[in-house]
């Protein structure tokens, strides 16, 4: 049975929250920021402040000077968030796998084999963005497409309003004359690499083969190549449910591009992240790193951490691999946090080289020290000379 799956996405949700409670606010440009606050940068804004060279996380300051005419409001997260759980509600009826974003009004439904009792997934899309907009006052886009990735990219094409139909077998047709900053997981170093082959669309980066990508994008290759084609096999979650993960952050007092202290902040979020993990027992198959730096600007990566560790070194090097692959950015950082990812039982199986083995068990046994040690007197009880180091690179 083809897979349906439906992708609905309120535009720019947290202004038309605002817009359903005040209607005054339509047709005008609206941003939504913190008014006051210290490095204010945007939270959300309208299609009309967008147009106006208006960006997520841009600073305030820079925002108001390219829209000088916008009505400017405080975020309220907590509406946003009563908002989402009512679109929510109107959905849960016609599927037990429904995915929602963080109170961003994205959803997606997967309608597979519902049919019979509610009709085509498209009627059922209709149906769903009619109730919203009746009920709530908000407009939903929506799409019907075979996987995730297919559906996303058939919703951007027609935001900020408009419905969009992909057919199994026309995901790679659909998506070959699209230009790859629309494609999600094709990301800014991404295309600056393909711009230097000279590659501009889905259709030119799919005409190769996997051995060929591997000179730009490495062991990523086979990920590109799936991506561009419109292959995608990550299920639509049960409602309620989210991958299980172990994440730390850290805020610097003073924004720094000062490898040192980067590292040393790394460095204590692998200890906790670390720390979390032992106590459930379980090791991180992936670590992520997400860097936000002081023009607004987000850098995600990922790497793979083989095999699995909850060992602090083991996530260090990891965090630090992946915080390398991000690139060197003159800007300077204001936030930096860890994610451990697709968590499993500790790999019982032994390195396969000796000294590997002998490595691994004096990094346990380091580690088991020092949980000893801070579990009676303290996580403070016991520092790294790394993070003292760079501790006094940033105070100074």
């Amino acid at each position: 049975m083809d897979r349906a799956i439906i992708h609905l996405n309120v535009a720019d949700f947290a202004v038309a929250v605002e817009r359903a409670i005040d209607r005054r606010l339509a047709g005008r440009p609206v941003v939504i920021a913190p008014a006051g606050a210290a490095r204010t940068a945007v939270y959300d804004m309208s299609e009309e402040a967008f147009q106006a060279g208006v960006r997520k996380g841009m600073a305030l300051e820079r925002a108001l000077r390219r829209c000088r005419d916008a009505r400017l409001l405080p975020p309220r997260p907590d509406r946003y968030e009563q908002a989402m759980r009512a679109v929510l509600e109107r959905v849960l009826p016609y599927s037990p796998r429904i995915e929602a974003g963080e109170h961003d009004g994205h959803l997606f439904i997967d309608a597979t084999g519902t049919g019979r009792l509610f009709g085509p997934p498209v009627d059922l899309a209709w149906r769903l963005q009619r109730q919203i907009r009746v009920e709530l006052g908000l407009a939903p886009i929506w799409s019907v497409a075979p996987n995730k990735l297919v559906a996303k990219v058939a919703t951007r094409l027609v935001k900020p309003e408009g419905e969009y139909i992909v057919a199994a077998g026309e995901e790679q047709p659909f998506l070959a004359p699209l230009p790859l900053g629309l494609v999600p997981g094709i990301e800014g170093e991404d295309l600056v690499r393909l711009r230097e082959f000279n590659l501009a669309s889905a259709g030119d980066v799919a005409a190769l083969r996997v051995e060929e990508l591997q000179v730009p994008f490495g062991k990523r290759a086979a990920f590109v190549h799936e991506t561009v084609r419109g292959i995608d096999s990550s299920p639509v979650q049960a409602v309620g449910e989210k991958p299980p993960q172990v994440a730390a952050d850290h805020e610097f007092a003073v924004d720094t591009n000062d490898l040192a202290v980067l590292q040393a902040a790394l460095y204590r979020l692998a200890e906790g992240a670390g720390h979390a993990l032992r106590r459930q027992r379980r090791a991180a198959r992936e670590v992520a790193v997400v860097v936000d730096y002081s023009d607004g600007v987000r850098r995600v990566r990922r790497t793979a951490a083989r095999p699995a560790t909850a060992n602090d070194i083991g996530l260090f090097e990891a965090a630090c691999s992946a915080l390398d692959s991000a690139g060197a950015r003159r800007v300077r950082v204001r936030h930096v946090r860890l994610v451990c990812r697709r968590l499993v039982f500790p790999p019982a199986q032994l390195a396969l080289f000796e000294e590997e083995q002998r490595t691994a068990a004096r990094r346990d046994r380091l580690t088991a020290a020092l949980d000893a040690v801070r579990g009676r007197f303290g996580r403070e009880a016991l520092q790294v000379g790394r993070t003292l180091a760079a501790e006094s690179l940033q105070a100074s």
